[in-house]
């Protein structure tokens, strides 16, 4: 059994007041700047802004990823429901934000994603590499980096889908130069990959595409300034500010161990042992908001993760949008009763959207039993998650989580608002997510 940590509880919520639960929009959020005090007492229902003094501190900035969770929080939630030494999990790790702060703070953690770019993220910036050999490695690859002279020919350079338009002939040479000289380093495999997730994050700047669109795209009217040696100018730049965070991480000697499997998925978490999770905390995707794999198309074409199509990464995805004509032909029940209604209204518009948001729900609350499974008895599982508008009909997805929670034997401790205020990524405004919504679950 996991040891009870001696706190106030968040203000219970149950079966019988959930109808009655509702946020008051008229009210101003609470607001709390940076660190978040273990011991805040929440109600069910208040809202709260959250401004972040980490999002960019020790790795945690080395990469943009979409909807990343700002460090307060997590680490809030893992010192408050957790004690040094015990494993936690996070099952849509992302950028790997959990599993970082979980680390620092002595506990040992899993983190599962489907995406590789997350995988290889999440396992770099929790890699604590030590100063001597990132130092040495550092000066090595500048000093390379800044003796280039542009060949004649384009060797190196990867081949994609539209490699070409995505990219100007100066730029993939620069970009194959730095790719190259990684490799040729001569230092550890970590700190290759280290210098690795350094080059994604610029692909995106150097490219054609727009850098802050969910989708990888090319705007007209956008008129971006991309210019000969930019590439390693900004690699250089981009990089020696990582080396910086990574030996400030490193100099707190993180403790807890980090586990981030190859072939698990969120759904299907068979290979944990039942009841030996002893906290579990996430942000999921939102259903109909980013395409994680387009989003991050280029930088996956250059880490060597894709060559062809992106299909049958897509397919894999929790609310993904590749789903066939067959399967949204007829109108599904996702099994919650209040989902249901408002995808029937989806539907008569809009057979795929009521589809995918079904499929959405099917996964999620398959997630919902594998972590009840997982999580020992009166571990915490606490959700992050957004609303959408599909077709214009408000999709309550923190609702219908809920009542599911309900069903498979979680105790909803709490459900409080999270206002963003900091989207790292374009999103068009009627499909913008101003709210998460936190809820806490108790096994």
């Amino acid at each position: 059994m996991m040891a009870t940590l001696e706190l106030p509880k968040l203000g219970e919520v149950n079966e019988d007041n959930f109808q009655e639960f509702n946020i008051d929009q008229s009210k101003e959020p609470i607001r709390i700047e940076g660190e978040i005090p273990i011991s805040l007492s929440i109600k069910p229902g208040e809202s709260y802004l959250f401004i972040s003094r980490d999002q960019r501190a020790l790795t945690h900035g080395i990469h943009k990823f979409p909807a990343k969770f700002f460090p307060e929080l997590p680490r809030w939630v893992i010192k408050r429901f957790s004690r040094e030494g015990d494993l936690v999990l996070d099952p849509f790790m992302g950028s790997g934000t959990t599993n970082l702060e979980a680390s620092i703070l002595g506990r040992h953690s899993i983190g599962i994603d489907v995406d590789p770019l997350a995988r290889f993220l999440t396992t770099v910036k929790t890699t604590v590499l030590s100063e001597d050999v990132l130092v040495r490695a550092w000066r090595q690859l500048r000093q390379r980096i800044e003796s280039y002279t542009e060949p004649s020919h384009l060797d190196g350079v990867p081949h994609f889908p539209y490699r070409d338009k995505w990219f100007r002939p100066f730029v993939l040479k620069e970009l194959a130069h730095v790719k190259r000289e990684i490799e040729a380093c001569d230092t550890t495999r970590q700190t290759k990959d280290f210098f690795n997730i350094c080059f994604s994050s610029i692909v995106r700047h150097v490219s054609q595409a727009d850098n802050n669109c969910t989708r990888t795209v090319i705007r007209k009217n956008l008129n971006k300034q991309v210019v000969p040696n930019m590439a390693l100018e900004l690699f250089v730049k981009r990089t020696e500010f990582q080396v910086k965070n990574m030996l400030q991480l490193s100099s707190l000697k993180p403790s807890g161990n980090v586990f981030v499997p190859e072939n698990m998925d969120a759904r299907d978490m068979s290979a944990i042992d039942s009841e030996s999770i002893d906290l579990s905390l996430t942000s999921p995707p939102y259903v109909n908001a980013v395409d994680y794999p387009r989003t991050h198309q280029l930088e996956i074409y250059w880490l060597g993760f894709a060559t062809g199509s992106l299909q049958p990464l897509k397919k894999q995805h929790i609310g993904t949008e590749v789903v066939r004509a067959k399967e949204y032909a007829k109108l599904h029940s996702s099994g919650c009763v209040e989902a249901d209604r408002v995808i029937a209204k989806i539907f008569e518009t809009d057979p795929r959207r009521a589809f995918i948001a079904t499929k959405y729900l099917w996964d999620m609350f398959t997630n919902l039993r594998e972590v009840y499974r997982v999580l020992r008895s009166g571990a915490v599982y606490l959700i992050v998650v957004g609303n959408n508008r599909i077709r214009g009909i408000e999709f309550e997805t923190w609702r219908y989580l809920y009542s599911e929670a309900l069903k498979v034997g979680f105790t909803v401790e709490s459900c409080f608002i999270s206002t963003i205020i900091n989207h790292f990524i374009k999103v068009p405004r009627k499909e913008r997510i101003d709210d998460d919504y936190v809820l806490v679950l108790r096994k």
